[in-house]
């Protein structure tokens, strides 16, 4: 029968078929003419040692045992046009991953997004880069795919026990994503491949009958005796449901505000708050692999680092090898940055969040807003940013050694940035006890990695939008809202993911709960 092994190779027998079934031969004493066929079921880089390793786990099938190519194929969704509808708010991971379930369970999603289809998001982005001009419906965070749409399409998550990952991992590949995905340690899909997947799991929807609402922003919610039953639009269209899932990521602020605003429970939630660096990619593959030149056989390295300074967590996010540094802001008047990568990772530069745990007791000069402190803190950041950087979509920059040295840069290099940078003195976007810990951080991280603390590595501010300021209470058990019957708060804007698989495993249990108290 198939037998099920670990192994670790050198990367030349990683990547060459032959070379690995005779390894496979060596190990389990078989010619390797007798190996039908490996599939490998997972893959991971070990270099802590200067001789780079590949694990691998592998199925091996020997000359005559049965093997059938294993392929992928959407679950038989039914035609929900005539079923009950639920309202879902938000067309990222969370929501589009809720409506698939809840057509999944025989139900109807009407899907409200307040931005554009994946094609039409391109010109507003195109917008943010050329003009410095922000949509505040349509950005790098608002519209079809939510955020991660054009931000890369990492799916790496820790949260194993909030559930199936692999089933979500399988949706997207029958989705159209590559099956490596599947395989890989920390897989991705590339923001240029994953508009046209969003895309097909859009017509999905609606090929079942459901709705897909776009350029739809929610301006309120209609509630009687404690129960939603249903929302209004910009326009002051009503869209009547008792059951609407809240799936508005981490950056709807104007919703916060409606929560609030309507006495609705939430709370302040603390997030955390930093730069994102660049580094030549080269560089950070002669720190990572230990090697002058990475070759083909590598891809692109990452690093993923932690400290604790000043009773803090100081740690890289989102880290992007390979990639490109992006405008983020949701509104005029502010600056903010994320990262991406393409498929193949193949950018010059790398680049890296280096964020700071807060507490929420660093939100106490906003105590006056309640619930949204944490927000009018991470508000008034991005604010000054924009200040500092000349009202524009510039973004203050530093060359590290020069922050860790409290020096302004004489000059900034070009970076992957592509409104531009302005030279900053980063202490003053921070406030003070932040500045220091990033400072006292980055000496930190130098010594771990070698070489990472250099003036070639550009600092860009600030690196705002890690996670919701906000948390929106709901049930443990049925995921409803505390206060509200009806409301269920979903994925990373209610407090709830950490990205596009947690999202969407929390979009699926919030279809799953909905269907649930239907049947009851």
């Amino acid at each position: 029968m198939p037998q099920e092994l670990l192994i670790q190779v050198t990367p030349e027998i990683a990547h060459n078929e032959f070379l690995l079934k005779d390894f496979i031969g060596k190990k389990i004493k078989v010619a390797t003419h007798a190996i039908a066929h490996v599939v490998v079921l997972k893959r991971s880089i070990d270099a802590r040692q200067r001789a780079i390793k590949i694990n691998l786990k592998v199925v091996v099938y020997l000359e005559g045992e049965p093997f059938q190519e294993q392929v992928l194929d959407l679950p038989d969704y039914p035609n929900v046009s005539q079923s009950q509808e639920v309202i879902v708010v938000g067309a990222g991971p969370a929501g589009l991953f809720a409506a698939l379930q809840l057509i999944a369970l025989g139900l109807k999603p009407i899907v409200i997004e307040r931005g554009k289809d994946v094609r039409g998001r391109r010109r507003d982005l195109k917008a943010i880069n050329r003009d410095h001009i922000v949509d505040e419906d349509s950005n790098y965070c608002f519209g079809e795919g939510g955020a991660g749409t054009y931000s890369d399409g990492k799916l790496y998550t820790r949260s194993k026990k909030r559930g199936d990952v692999n089933r979500i991992l399988e949706l997207l590949v029958a989705f159209g994503a590559t099956p490596d995905i599947l395989v890989e340690a920390h897989p991705h899909i590339g923001t240029n491949k994953l508009p046209q997947i969003i895309q097909d799991i859009r017509e999905k929807i609606k090929e079942c009958g459901g709705q897909v609402l776009f350029e739809t922003r929610v301006t309120d919610i209609l509630i009687k005796n404690n129960e939603v039953e249903g929302v209004v639009t910009q326009n002051g269209d009503v869209i009547l449901s008792n059951k609407l899932i809240l799936a508005t990521g981490h950056s709807a602020r104007d919703i916060f505000e409606l929560l609030d605003r309507k006495k609705i429970l939430i709370e302040a939630k603390p997030f955390a708050l930093g730069v994102r660096a660049e580094h030549p990619q080269s560089l950070i593959d002669k720190i990572q692999y230990s090697c002058d030149y990475r070759g083909e056989l590598l891809p692109p390295a990452p690093y993923s680092i932690v400290k604790q300074v000043g009773g803090r967590g100081m740690y890289s996010f989102c880290m992007c090898p390979g990639g490109v540094i992006a405008p983020c802001a949701t509104s005029p008047g502010e600056v903010v940055t994320n990262g991406w990568s393409p498929s193949k990772r193949d950018q010059a530069t790398a680049n890296s969040g280096i964020v700071v745990e807060l507490k929420l007791e660093d939100f106490k000069p906003f105590a006056k807003f309640g619930a949204l402190a944490g927000m009018e803190f991470q508000k008034s950041i991005e604010q000054k940013a924009w200040h500092l950087a000349g009202q524009t979509q510039k973004v203050p920059a530093q060359r590290m050694i020069d922050f860790v040295q409290n020096k302004v840069s004489s000059e900034i290099p070009k970076t992957s940035y592509v409104p531009g940078t302005t030279s900053v003195e980063m202490g003053q976007v921070f406030p003070g006890f932040l500045s220091q810990i990033l400072r006292e951080g980055f000496s930190e991280f130098g010594k771990s990695m070698k070489g990472y603390l250099t003036n070639d590595a550009i600092l860009h501010a600030p690196e705002s939008r890690t996670s919701s300021p906000v948390r929106i209470p709901r049930d443990g058990v049925t995921l409803e809202h505390l206060q509200i019957k009806g409301l269920y708060p979903c994925g990373e804007g209610a407090g709830y993911a950490g990205g596009i698989i947690s999202a969407a495993i929390d979009g699926e249990k919030c279809a799953l709960m909905i269907a649930e108290s239907l049947k009851k």
